[in-house]
């Protein structure tokens, strides 16, 4: 019955952790999708003024 106890501590402090893990990756998550959102309006508005901005795949720059 003591294994079990113990084995259950053990498993219950690792769903803990994992928890915690998970947790800290949700919100780097969130961080890092703010921040890519905010640059894709940034270049959406950069375009819309007509200021140029960064060659996609196979487009040409305007001077060609």
């Amino acid at each position: 019955m003591q294994h079990l106890e113990e084995q259950i501590a053990h498993l219950t402090r690792t769903v803990e952790e994992l928890n915690t893990v998970v947790t800290q990756q949700q919100d780097e998550i969130d961080r890092l999708t703010r921040r890519v959102e905010m640059l894709l309006q940034r270049e959406a508005e950069r375009a819309q003024e007509g200021s140029g901005g960064v060659v996609f795949g196979d487009e040409r720059p305007p001077h060609y």
